[in-house]
């Protein structure tokens, strides 16, 4: 923490927005020309009591008569040297104006004789008002047009000559203030990412005490990106860096900068920059900032004008200000490969922060932190939750938090208890139960599909996979699935248990053999699921009798300019020799899971049963029919929160004993169907 005197000399941060409201000047100046609009139309003489149009000689006569009760007589040189406009009102309203009113105020215009002058003067009644020259007449008629260019130029003109902001503010920055008081958030609010939070905890030192690395000849640095997959908190960690430092903070996002007019994007980084010198010390937050740092010059079209004026705006602008100002700009992607290397150059993004995907004991930490708001029972184990729950990112562990805290509230329970947390997990990661009608032979195919999965993954498991939970429920593409959870992160997979990946794959497709002496569609997703391993292990991981070579023909897109055409990376033969061994190391497997299988039959046929009469069973519930040849802990069967519907109306078109996707897949490390 800085000392007492040192907060003293920092800067006086000033706030962005006036304490005062202030009025815009464009609306003041409508209300002007309203009200004075208003005024001329109020004050109006002729709104008031329009006056009636005579003839001269009227005029003259009544002037005779003293039904006169006053008037002006005006001469106009433009219609003659004797032509005149006389205005006045009579004693007693005797005409009728154009609105059928009656009224003691008239007009009359036309040639005035002199004889006609003398009478009139003669009344004393009518002033003489001098005649209107060439001068006044022109300005009579230039000055309106005058008062519409100037307001024509103050509304548009000006604007657009407002440092490049574009008319009508449309160039502006569209960043916006964190209200420090309201939406603090600090290192404590963050989880999962302590070495990221070392790395970016000098940023906070800075900016508490800049004079610290200044002294020592130290620079700060400009930008920093933090990269790792959606999810894993990288905005909620720039705002726990501007909360620590206690410093307004700015978010924005990369697509905010990109607009269909050519240079708006380019306006609005020099505007956000602008407000980072004013209220600065600051933290700058772009977000998503590969919408418009990408590549230039890339993709078939030759890149994008405004995207790429947009960056190279933003490429200056980095380079135009100084860490000594306060401004630290921070931006976040997941796509760090296809951004432009003069924004990842020193001196403009100098740090990248890796922010992955939280361990055992982040995705705990995390658990924690969003079940400050949940009311949990005391059965609850978070840690056990985080065992269960590997590859999961922040945020997709309070959504697991929030679908449990739901489905508790449904179940009208005070508290949220483990059941309630499982269902969830289920829920987000394999979709919900929908219950088909399917036929007595579609549920025994099933059941023996899914329990030759269960028997494999049982038999060769060292206890790092064991089996959690096997149903033959539909959920989202798979009519049935067996799942195991790892009991530990698994950062590296041996060749030993690739092959068990692919072992158990198939066992689906040899259990299901086994029963009906026929095949189905069923297996398709453990086939690619098998595949997909195998050829990464001839082609990538070097683990086949054709050794350590990368075979694989992994390209980028073509819309990153790179590669527009495909290059062969292997021979014909070195490909048959690749495909051979794929098939090989399949087939291979699969005899190893009919081996396995045809060794346990009589659990197979017991764990089918149980899976025909109560539609789910757990990983304990296999291993005890494994090992004592029955089921001896009671097993639970959980009904939908609401009756659905037997066959919705996307399912009339298809058969019932045809799956969607498959029965299931297997062989993922990550707990998933199998």
């Amino acid at each position: 923490m800085p000392e007492p005197d040192q907060d003293k000399k920092r800067k006086p941060l000033r706030s962005p927005t006036p304490d005062r409201f202030q009025m815009p000047k464009v609306f003041l100046v409508w209300i002007i020309i309203i009200g004075a609009l208003v005024a001329l139309w109020v004050f109006n003489p002729n709104n008031v009591n329009p006056a009636a149009d005579l003839r001269i000689s009227q005029v003259v006569g009544l002037a005779e008569q003293g039904q006169i009760k006053s008037g002006t007589i005006q001469q106009e040189l433009s219609g003659g040297r004797d032509w005149a406009i006389i205005t006045g009102e009579t004693k007693e309203a005797n005409f009728t104006n154009a609105k059928n009113e009656k009224t003691a105020a008239f007009r009359a215009d036309g040639r005035l004789t002199d004889a006609n002058i003398e009478k009139l003067q003669a009344t004393g009644l009518f002033d003489e008002r001098p005649a209107t020259t060439f001068l006044t007449t022109l300005a009579s008629q230039i000055i309106p047009f005058m008062v519409i260019i100037g307001l024509l130029y103050f509304l548009f003109v000006r604007q657009l000559r407002n440092a490049g902001k574009g008319a009508m503010s449309f160039g502006k920055s569209k960043a916006k203030l964190l209200q420090r008081d309201r939406d603090k958030v600090t290192f404590k609010n963050v989880a999962g990412c302590d070495e990221a939070k070392e790395e970016i905890a000098e940023v906070v030192d800075f900016l508490r005490d800049p004079k610290k690395f200044q002294k020592m000849g130290g620079k700060i640095p400009k930008g920093i990106l933090l990269v790792g997959p959606p999810g894993t908190g990288k905005t909620l960690l720039a705002k726990a860096v501007a909360g620590e430092a206690d410093v307004p903070f700015f978010s924005v996002s990369g697509s905010d900068f990109v607009e269909m007019f050519v240079g708006v994007g380019a306006s609005r980084v020099r505007d956000m920059f602008e407000q980072g010198r004013k209220n600065a010390p600051c933290i700058i937050f772009i977000d998503e900032i590969d919408a418009v740092g990408r590549q230039r010059g890339a993709g078939l079209g030759g890149g994008n004008d405004e995207r790429e004026q947009t960056l190279n705006s933003l490429l200056v602008e980095m380079d135009g200000f100084d860490t000594t100002d306060g401004v630290i700009i921070i931006a976040a992607t997941n796509r760090p490969d296809v951004l432009d290397a003069a924004l990842l150059r020193p001196g403009r993004f100098d740090r990248q922060v890796h922010v992955d995907l939280p361990d055992l004991i982040g995705r705990e930490q995390i658990l924690r932190v969003h079940a400050r708001k949940i009311a949990l029972s005391d059965e609850v184990d978070l840690k056990r939750i985080a065992q269960g729950t590997p590859g999961l990112s922040g945020a997709e562990l309070a959504n697991l938090l929030n679908e449990s805290a739901l489905l508790a509230a449904r179940r009208n329970k005070k508290k949220v208890e483990p059941i309630d947390i499982e269902d969830a997990r289920e829920k987000v990661f394999f979709g919900r139960e929908r219950r088909r009608v399917m036929d007595d032979d579609v549920k025994q195919q099933l059941a023996w599909h899914e329990g030759g999965h269960a028997v494999v993954q049982a038999v060769l498991d060292d206890g790092s996979m064991p089996v959690f939970k096997v149903t033959i429920l539909p959920r989202a593409g798979s009519l049935g699935s067996m799942t195991s959870i790892p009991t530990k992160d698994i950062l590296l997979q041996s060749k030993e248990t690739l092959l068990n990946r692919i072992c158990v794959a198939m066992a689906g497709r040899v259990g299901e053999k086994l029963i009906t002496g026929s095949i189905s569609s069923g297996a398709s997703g453990d086939i690619s699921s098998a595949t997909r391993v195998a050829r990464a292990m001839v082609c990538n991981y070097g683990m086949s009798d054709l050794g350590p070579i990368a075979m694989s023909d992994d390209q980028d897109t073509v819309f990153l300019g790179r590669d527009i055409t495909r290059s062969q990376h292997v021979s014909d033969q070195q490909a048959q020799r690749i495909d051979s061994a794929i098939a090989n190391m399949i087939d291979e497997q699969y005899k190893r899971a009919e081996t396995i299988i045809n060794e346990h039959r009589t659990s197979l046929e017991k764990i089918a049963e149980a899976l025909l009469e109560h539609e789910t069973i757990e990983g304990r519930h296999v291993m005890e029919i494994i090992e004592h040849g029955e089921v001896r802990s009671p097993i639970v069967s959980t009904k939908p929160i609401e009756e659905s519907v037997d066959a919705s109306a996307d399912d009339k078109g298809k058969g019932k004993n045809e799956p969607e996707s498959g029965m299931g897949a297997a062989g993922n490390p990550a707990p998933s169907p199998a």
